[in-house]
């Protein structure tokens, strides 16, 4: 990756720029914060493939909460004014988003945490938990949107992509803050360390008193809730969302945590191991795209990458083992 970024900057004059850096920041940043919610399912040797169509749900959600009042498109049509009362006027206007951003993240973990209950009370494997739960979210938001697209957003809301503090997008600062908690979760906490004892011996940590089952039901709700901020953060991005909203990601995010470090056999990750992951990722896309590499093939690229990350990985495990 070393030498592919440094020959990709000889080449190409516009790669090594503050402004190219600041861009594939923004891009990680949402990237980083399904990543950090999926590692934890990860650590303990699960998945989550509902992900990509929670993320679609959570900037369904906002977007139809934070659009304009004067939007003609507007998802709830309601007047400008209503009479309330006796001939009172109450001007309807859209929510604030810092708000929308926690209904957002809790209706996700509300699914999460049915997810997490299967899996952990009815031993149903994480594969098929997760399948199940996306298409449920995806049914749920195929009926809640009509499969209309949204847009037509406040500014209170895109402000979160185009605003900038200390010169960086605030979309950036978000997936800092949701980092740093993370670091302090993983690491600080009781739950931290339970997670990381699943995923070492599911049966150990029981015997030796680790609340196995309501661990599993944490990181299944604690994953949603970060994949419903990062629906809203992709929202405010785009300008718009759709049921499709965040398609696949949760396979790049997957992919981010083998290449980052995070085992796919249970145990072992970091925090910093998920943003290795997403910023290898991120470096490789663009710098494909700045060679002209056609967009079908590079998918091939990243494939390989991650069956050569996915392998080594294995091969430590047997290692050891």
């Amino acid at each position: 990756m070393f030498i592919l970024v440094i020959y990709t900057g000889l080449t190409s004059k516009n790669f090594l720029t503050p402004d190219n850096g600041l861009n594939l920041l923004a891009n990680m940043s949402y990237r980083l914060v399904i990543a950090l919610g999926i590692a934890g399912c990860v650590i303990t040797a699960g998945c989550d493939l509902s992900a990509g169509r929670m993320i679609g749900f959570g900037a369904c959600i906002a977007g139809t909460l934070l659009q304009k009042v004067e939007n003609s498109g507007r998802f709830f049509a309601q007047p400008q004014w209503e009479h309330f009362g006796n001939g009172i006027l109450l001007k309807i206007t859209p929510m604030n988003p810092f708000l929308v951003l926690l209904l957002v993240m809790v209706v996700c973990a509300v699914f999460g945490t049915v997810t997490g209950w299967f899996i952990a009370y009815l031993s149903v494997p994480p594969f098929i938990a997760t399948l199940a739960m996306m298409e449920i979210i995806y049914g749920l938001g195929l009926l809640f949107t009509n499969a209309t697209p949204l847009g037509g957003y406040i500014e209170g809301y895109t402000v979160f992509s185009t605003g900038k503090f200390l010169g960086l997008s605030y979309l950036i600062w978000m997936a800092l803050i949701m980092a740093g908690i993370t670091w302090f979760i993983f690491n600080m906490t009781r739950h931290g360390k339970y997670m990381y004892a699943i995923g070492g011996n599911p049966q150990a940590a029981e015997v030796a008193g680790v609340p196995v089952n309501m661990t599993l039901v944490l990181i299944y709700a604690k994953a949603a809730a970060f994949y419903g901020m990062a629906g809203y953060m992709l929202g405010a991005k785009a300008g718009g969302a759709s049921v499709n909203t965040g398609l696949g990601y949760e396979m790049e995010a997957i992919a981010a945590c083998a290449l980052g470090g995070v085992s796919v056999t249970g145990g072992r990750g970091k925090v910093s191991s998920a943003i290795i992951g997403v910023a290898v990722l991120e470096l490789l896309k663009t710098a494909l795209q700045y060679l002209g590499v056609n967009a079908n093939a590079q998918y091939i690229a990243i494939g390989i990458v991650i069956f050569i990350a996915a392998s080594l990985d294995i091969r430590k495990y047997l290692t050891k083992k």
